[in-house]
């Protein structure tokens, strides 16, 4: 008989419940393990011991995504739907963490490479909020985000491979027009919290876990007034079995991918990103068919298309998110890909294509621009966010088209 212990506070409910869970997909995990192992040393051995580093991180990030099964898209769509906060409050903590984390990486530019540590600080301008809102429409389409992307086709959703396809094929379309957008649309300059305003990076910190804070107390306020149904809490067991086995909190996720975002930095010299890999593979593609894409101003002054893709450390993080993925998936018994609807087919293809288009135009996706970006103290970051929202919210009245549903208010879980 499942168990679970829920509080009387909207922040105090539980994401996982004790019960019954499936066996282990043995044969997987066996493969998945020579498979990343195999993968760990092409890299170390064509790139060196940074990418494998990149690479290990990777398998972290996917195997946190999976086993909270961490949304982004999910927790814009239960919002704006139905008004189910408990996807943003844990937004707002794995922020906080990563910005208190980057605050002191960034103000004493502390590496474990050497590599000067540099956060995500983008200009604001049409291309970001055109792009943003197309993303915040085609992840609710492709029913995922850029994570959300890599960590279900390695948990095993065949839809999602067509996404991530389309996503790709997005990404080298806004690669191809981005001289257009950067040179030809209005933009103001980066804005850092930090550096462009005076308040340094203690200053900028107390500012944003103020707001941080604000915007979970009103989520709280919001959601007692509103009483939205909860989400579905995941199946877990109990003691340390549960870490390989069962889901995780969705709390205990957000502090971990903030972790992780902070050690990707200081390996790597730059924040946790995804998409610029996918628009790398697209280049790459159309290279091998004849496409002069050196040509392109998104790739000018750039060797990464001449070079190994495991020399590209997101690549290899992406990687190493869907074998982590998929390591996770097979432990907990989920790996089962099975049909995709017309509708679901196509709705994933629109979605990956506006998801990549846009998250070029934004200079990142949900992970690079939102998560990275905020925490970097990029005033872009903010922006984003604010537009994919809003994009969301019209895809709510787009989703019913491709036989996509929507949470209600009359659910019992959302």
């Amino acid at each position: 008989m499942a168990q679970t212990s829920l509080a009387t506070n909207w922040d105090g409910r539980s994401t996982t419940v004790v019960s019954e869970i499936s066996p282990m997909q043995k044969p997987y995990v066996v493969l998945g393990i020579i498979a990343a192992i195999i993968l760990y040393i092409s890299i170390v051995t064509v790139a060196g011991w940074t990418q494998g580093t990149l690479y290990i991180i990777g398998l972290a990030l996917g195997a946190a995504l999976l086993y909270a099964r961490f949304g982004f898209t999910s927790a814009f769509r239960r919002l704006v739907s139905v008004g189910n906060v408990q996807g943003l409050q844990a937004h707002m903590l794995m922020l906080a963490v990563a910005s208190t984390l980057f605050a002191i990486i960034l103000s004493t530019g502390f590496s474990f490479t050497g590599a000067t540590p540099s956060g995500n600080v983008n200009p604001i301008g049409v291309s970001v909020v055109v792009g943003a809102f197309l993303f915040g429409i085609g992840m609710q389409l492709g029913n995922g985000c850029a994570s959300g992307t890599l960590y279900n086709v390695g948990g095993g959703s065949s839809s999602m491979i067509l996404t991530l396809i389309a996503f790709i094929a997005g990404s080298a379309l806004g690669a191809y027009h981005i001289t257009f957008w950067m040179e030809d649309m209005p933009s103001f300059p980066a804005v850092s919290l930090a550096e462009s305003t005076g308040l340094g990076y203690f200053g900028a910190w107390i500012v944003q876990l103020a707001v941080f804070a604000l915007i979970y107390w009103l989520c709280v306020k919001f959601a007692k007034k509103k009483n939205p149904p909860m989400m579905k809490p995941l199946p877990t067991t109990q003691g340390w079995k549960k870490v390989l086995r069962g889901a995780w909190p969705l709390f205990g996720a957000a502090i971990v991918l903030a972790l992780l975002n902070a050690l990707t930095l200081m390996v790597k010299g730059s924040p946790w990103g995804i998409t610029s890999g996918f628009t790398l593979w697209g280049g790459k593609a159309l290279m091998a068919m004849g496409v002069d894409v050196g040509s392109w101003d998104y790739f000018a002054g750039s060797d990464k298309l001449t070079s190994s893709v495991l020399m590209d450390g997101t690549s290899v993080m992406n990687f190493g998110i869907i074998l982590g993925a998929f390591l996770s998936a097979a432990a907990q018994g989920t790996f089962k890909p099975g049909k995709i609807k017309p509708g679901v087919a196509g709705a994933a293809i629109i979605g990956g294509l506006m998801m990549g288009y846009g998250a070029r135009l934004a200079f990142g996706c949900n992970i690079g621009a939102y998560f990275s970006g905020i925490a970097s103290f990029s005033l872009h970051g903010w922006v984003w966010a604010i537009m994919a929202m809003l994009g969301t919210y019209l895809a709510l009245f787009i989703r019913p088209l491709f036989g996509l549903k929507n949470p209600k208010s009359t659910d019992s879980i959302c």
